[in-house]
């Protein structure tokens, strides 16, 4: 968690039409019930990322064979929103719900007993999914409970408030996921299917810095630099409302054409967090 996945969307608290996440914010949207656990492209979902279940307990129904893009491609998924999935029965009335699996990767079927870590399919893109993830849903008695909170229908700022995860996970609410130099300006929609922008090449008449992130937030600015060749940039990036995932970028025009030499780049998050890399142009 925080290194090749994340959390896209926390369980919404808010019982009316606005948004609340566990941790009071608004990494969530309208009536979601679950925990959306998320890799940034679709070429990282094609890397056969396993889904376990969370407990013992016995399959109560599955599905597979929806296509993985079929919402973001424009198609209806009436009735089929889950997509491929896997509803699990555990002891005392507890239930596990995993959706969005990939096309043709459920491995367990109806009646089958489990244990914890047994392999249920791999994250996917399929049913209403806009991006790559699980859906991952806690219910008891029929209650649907969000794990951040321990079932508590009430949000909190406390970061040692009690969570039903066996390991208690850290809030977080929006970073940077990928970032780089390029020359070009950058396609928002290739960068989600994991075709990245190409390197900036000696000669090349703009540098770029591109950041690709998740919970962009109108009073969270982004701090970015990028410096060498005799190029040097520093500026605020804002947002002006909240954004789910965001692609940013800044960059300037190169008169006579970047030199060889090592081109670096950082991008600073309101947590703190520092994304760096560097490119060195032969």
């Amino acid at each position: 968690m925080g290194k090749t996945c994340y959390i896209q969307n926390y369980v919404d608290h808010d019982p009316g039409p606005g948004v609340t996440d566990s941790a009071c914010g608004n990494l969530t949207y309208d009536g979601h019930d679950g925990t959306d656990i998320a890799v940034p492209t679709r070429a990282d979902m094609r890397k056969t990322i396993a889904v376990y279940a969370a407990l013992d307990g016995t399959v109560r129904a599955t599905r597979d064979g929806e296509p993985d893009s079929a919402f973001a491609d424009g198609a209806s998924v009436k009735d089929r929103e889950c997509g491929n999935g896997v509803i699990i029965d555990h002891a005392s009335g507890w239930q596990t719900q995993y959706c969005h699996l990939k096309n043709g990767s459920i491995l367990v079927q109806p009646g089958q007993k489990v244990t914890t870590g047994t392999t249920l399919g791999e994250i996917g893109q399929s049913g209403l999914a806009a991006f790559p993830h699980v859906h991952f849903e806690i219910r008891h008695n029929g209650q649907s409970l969000d794990p951040f909170t321990a079932g508590d229908s009430a949000c909190t700022l406390a970061a040692d408030h009690a969570q039903l995860w066996k390991t208690p996970i850290a809030y977080d609410g929006g970073g940077v996921l990928l970032a780089g130099l390029t020359s070009e300006i950058p396609d928002y929609d290739a960068i989600k299917q994991g075709r990245l922008p190409a390197l900036p090449q000696e000669g090349a008449g703009r540098l770029i810095l591109w950041i690709y992130g998740f919970g962009g937030q109108p009073e969270a600015d982004l701090h970015a630099t990028l410096s060498g060749g005799g190029q040097n940039l520093s500026q605020n990036i804002a947002f002006e409302k909240p954004q789910a995932l965001y692609l940013r970028y800044i960059g300037r025009n190169v008169k006579t054409g970047l030199k060889p030499g090592t081109y670096t780049f950082s991008v600073t998050d309101t947590t703190g967090h520092i994304t760096a890399g560097e490119v060195t142009l032969p």
